[in-house]
């Protein structure tokens, strides 16, 4: 028998489906074709730990949002944003436009990931400056890729654990580190950590040359009033938003002089969302994973499984 929580899942599956597409349309016609060529395993293939992780719609959010609060938090990589994009009006595309590097970079056909790191880095020559201090900065630095990289990704990561599957094994964590870090370098980043402990000593390392100012509290502000044109776009950016929150490290919160995030409401919502983050697994069906799981022939319910 089903319970009330089983119920409620079902009933709000077909809502959570078209919020999921709403925020985040489907790519146009002529865009990556996630089914063709047959057999093609992209860069990773279906047997990969970043396929798995990257599978998680609620954990990705969570996690994509983590890792754009964290970022503020590097003079050079707050000046980029600062000086080269339209975040004010348009922090919604940037989100849309990440969300469609990472899944093109995991889960499309070796050609068409290629060209979009290509396309990428074709953009970051055009992005360069100073920073507040004078300092020069470029978006194609390896040091700034490698920072990006591991915000992103150590975020994914916390995203997984706390709204996927708690228990991931450590080998499989290693291995995502080790997997993912092909991408930062082929976008030009170097020293790239390639397991947790790498990971934990970056961060450890890198924090010197952290800082909050006024152009990071822009930003935020910013962030912390996106609104998704979707159904109840304040409560579903409260909900991922402090979900995104409750994943940072205390090392960052304690920096982040920002009264939108607040400790407590991150862990009320991030309860919220470990609740509600199986309802997307079982709402989402249907998105470049399950597209490019037929592609190599498996079934999508590959990406939920370990070994025991």
């Amino acid at each position: 028998m089903s319970s009330p929580l089983q119920l409620l899942g079902r009933a709000v599956r077909q809502p959570l489906r078209q919020w999921v597409r709403t925020a985040f349309p489907r790519e146009p016609v002529g865009a990556i074709d996630y089914e063709q060529p047959i057999g093609d395993p992209g860069l990773f293939g279906p047997e990969s730990v970043i396929w798995k992780i990257h599978a998680d719609f609620a954990g990705m959010l969570a996690g994509g949002l983590s890792a754009l609060i964290l970022q503020t938090l590097h003079p050079a990589a707050l000046a980029g944003v600062y000086d080269h994009s339209n975040f004010r009006h348009d922090l919604v595309g940037r989100l849309r436009r990440t969300t469609a590097f990472v899944g093109a970079t995991t889960y499309a056909p070796t050609r068409a990931a290629q060209q979009m790191i290509r396309r990428v880095r074709t953009i970051h020559r055009q992005v360069k400056g100073f920073t507040t201090d004078g300092q020069p900065y470029a978006a194609d630095d390896p040091a700034l890729l490698t920072w990006v990289h591991v915000t992103e990704v150590s975020s994914f990561l916390q995203g997984y654990r706390r709204y996927g599957r708690h228990d991931l094994p450590a080998a499989a964590i290693d291995r995502y580190f080790d997997e993912s870090r092909r991408i930062a370098e082929a976008l030009g980043a170097t020293d790239v950590p390639a397991s947790l402990a790498e990971v934990e000593a970056y961060l450890q390392a890198i924090q010197p040359q952290l800082r909050f100012d006024a152009r990071s509290r822009e930003v935020l502000d910013v962030l912390t009033r996106i609104q998704l044109p979707v159904p109840l776009a304040g409560p579903s950016r409260e909900l991922f938003l402090g979900a995104g929150v409750a994943l940072l490290p205390d090392w960052a919160l304690a920096r982040l002089d920002h009264p939108a995030l607040s400790r407590t409401r991150a862990r009320w919502t991030s309860h919220a969302l470990q609740q509600m983050a199986p309802w997307f697994r079982g709402a989402l069906t249907d998105g470049v994973a399950a597209k490019a799981c037929r592609r190599m022939g498996v079934s999508p319910t590959i990406l939920q499984q370990w070994p025991a």
